[in-house]
Parts: C-alpha cells; structure tokens; sequence
C-alpha cells in the first residue's frame, strides 16, 4: 500500500475519462493524495497510443500525452458492455466517493452507471460530467447543442475566445494549449471539492455539471460585460492589451519579450530604464488614461527600445524592476532555474526506458499537505487484480 500523502487522502475516486479535460481533472485530485482508479476499456483509452514516444522505449505501453495527465493513478480494466464488468463497476462504486466522466451525454445512462443509477445504490456519490455543452442533470436547462461532440478547438471557438485571439478580426487563431480542456478540468476539481465540503453537513452527493463552451465563456469574461454596458463587439487585439499601454510583447534582437506597465509609477521607471525622461515628465501621458490614448506612439518608443538589446541583456535591464519576462520556449523552460526551483520539471520512470523522463510538475503548493508525484501513468490493467480483490474483501 502507498503511504497517503495529500491533503485529499482517504479520497476514492472512479475515472472513467479520456483526451485531455476529464484526465486533467482527475490528475489534480491524484496529485493531492486521492486514490484515482482510472477504469479503461479492455483496449485501454486511446489516448495511449498519442505520440510521443521516446525512441529507446521498448515497451510502448503509452506516449507522452498519456503520461503527462494520467501520473499518480491506477489503471483497472473493466468491459462497462458487460455484465460482470457492469458489475464490478457497481461494486466500486458502492464505496467510492468521485465519480468522474466525459463521455458524450447519455452514453453512461445507457449502460446502466449513470448518476441517477449511482446515486441510486450510493447516495453519498459525487458524480462529475465534462462534456462540450453541458449536461441536464446539472440542474441548468439543457443546450439545444447538448448532443454534439466537441473538442477543445470547438469550445474556444464557441466560447468566444478565438474571436478576440490574433492580430485583427480577418486573422484569428487558436490559443496554443488545450485551453477548452485544461480550464473545464479545473473548474470540475474545484465544483467537486465543493461538492465533498457541503457534503460533510448534509450526507449527501450531488451532480457536477462543466460545460467546456461555458467554461470558455468564462474565461473571456470582459467579452460579456463590454457588449452589456457599452454595445461593443470584442476583436483581436493582436499581442498588445484593449486598455493599457504599454502592455504587450515587443520585439528584442534574438526574440520576443513581454512588458506591462499599467501605474503610472512603472511606467517612469520604464522611461529612466530607456533614458527616455521627456517620456517620463511629458504631461500629455501622465496617466493610463492618456498614455492608452497615445498607444502607438508609446509602442513605438518601447520597441525602439527592445529592438536594440538582446533578451539576456533586457533581462539584466528590465527584469525585476518592471513587469516584464521573455518569451519562452521549451528549451528556455528546461535551462532556467526558476522551474527547477519551483519542483515544476520532476522526473518520472517510464515503463521501457532506463532513464526517467521530464513531465510537468504540480503548479498548486500547499505548505502543510502538500502534493506530490508518486509515481507516472500505470500500464494497462496494472491495479486490475489489486483493487477487485480489496472491493470483493469489502463485500464479503
């Protein structure tokens, strides 16, 4: 038995996901000390097969994608189509306390382990739903568009977020991440860590509903409340902020860096950091207010700026007396200490390889329980025998 470790321990919790928003999810509660059982299908989530794969892995029992969101789980196969797996899916749910999914609406109630069977035989059950537009048990009313799939690259741009990402109106573009999934993840960690603390006073469960075109919704917030109160249709903005000047990314030598000065007070030291004092002490950009107004200007002076130095010289220059960063790629990422010191690149063993392997590390610290990674994704069906045996234990 692993020690227990996390500030979520003695939790259960049945993970019947796949791709991306689901596995997040249940990896935040793994990575905090719940027991995820991660129940695949006799051939295993197909998520498993997504590149890459290491050149000297021998095993192939699953890619990078896989391992990067399915760490610190146990994999149980179980046949949901048939009765016995049915059956064994029932018994663990009699005693778990999650229950996590994002198939396409209906498919769980059709065979016969959906919330209103679950909650039927364990009224304590927390049953989670990822889906791309939402779920009628959620207690919301249903989307006419409840019945289409979706992916990530449908919620952004339903959601809106395409619309107001890249550089104009006729040039749109996705944002880089998975957004549309990872941010319906959290938001179902958080809805279901709720859901166990109102369940401390009452004994009971309930449904938790995330819609990822809602969720992207509301991650463009200020798209909603600028069409309410002033009638105005959001577009890109390209790399530079609808309010604030200078804020953006600016041009450097070998590459691209990010400023934002939004006080006053960080905008004078950015003009004494360019020896630009008739910037500082001009009167006509005193305030966000009229440096907004004289944005193109105030870009153009910043970038004559950056456009002179490399990113390590604006570093020496800029960094930790403005808001200001590099723009970073991977390799950047792996050579800069902060990541290192943060615990954010851990090392974890991959099933066919003699040497341990970068993921992403946990970006969510607690000082007294803290998360950890305790081991990588399982092969398939590894915790199969293990947790059958312990729930028919239970039983008898």
């Amino acid at each position: 038995m692993e020690d227990a470790f996390g500030s979520l321990r003695g939790l259960v919790v049945l993970d019947l996901t796949q791709m991306l928003a689901g596995p997040f999810c249940s990896q935040m509660l793994a990575d905090h000390g719940a027991e995820v059982l991660k129940i695949e299908p006799p051939g295993g989530d197909s998520t498993r097969q997504f590149g890459p794969f290491h050149p000297e892995d021998s095993l192939r029992s699953h890619g990078g994608y896989y391992q990067s969101v399915n760490r610190n789980k146990k994999s149980v196969v179980l046949d949901l189509k048939d009765k016995a797996g049915r059956n064994d899916f029932l018994a663990l749910a009699c005693q778990a306390d999650i229950v996590v999914e994002n198939f396409r609406e209906g498919v769980m109630d059709r065979l016969g382990v959906g919330y209103d069977a679950l909650s039927t035989v364990n009224p304590r059950l927390i049953y989670a739903s990822v889906r791309g537009f939402g779920d009628g048990h959620g207690g919301s009313g249903a989307s006419p568009y409840a019945n289409w799939p979706a992916f990530d690259i449908v919620a952004q741009a339903m959601g809106g977020l395409i619309g107001i990402t890249g550089q104009d109106k006729d040039s749109v573009v996705k944002v880089g991440p998975g957004v549309g999934d990872i941010m319906p993840g959290i938001l179902a960690a958080f809805g279901i860590l709720a859901a166990v603390n109102e369940r401390h006073s009452s004994g009971k469960g309930q449904y938790i509903d995330v819609a990822m075109v809602d969720t992207m919704l509301a991650l463009c917030e200020r798209i909603v409340h600028q069409y309410s109160y002033a009638g105005a249709v959001c577009s890109p903005d390209g790399s530079h902020h609808p309010m604030f000047a200078p804020f953006g990314l600016f041009p450097a030598r070998d590459g691209i860096v990010a400023i934002g000065c939004v006080a006053q007070h960080q905008w004078r030291t950015l003009c004494e950091l360019m020896n630009r004092f008739d910037l500082r002490d001009d009167p006509a950009i005193d305030n966000g207010e009229k440096r907004f107004a004289r944005r193109e200007d105030i870009t153009a002076a910043v970038t004559g700026f950056t456009v002179r130095h490399t990113k390590a010289e604006l570093i020496e220059l800029l960094g930790g007396k403005i808001p200001f960063g590099p723009v970073y790629d991977a390799r950047d990422i792996f050579n800069d200490p902060h990541f290192r010191a943060r615990e954010m690149l851990p090392c974890v063993a991959h099933p066919g390889l003699n040497q341990p392997l970068e993921i992403v590390g946990i970006p969510l610290k607690l000082s007294r329980t803290p998360g950890r990674i305790a081991h990588g994704a399982a092969q398939l069906g590894e915790h199969t025998d293990e947790v059958l045996a312990r729930v028919r234990a239970q039983q008898s």
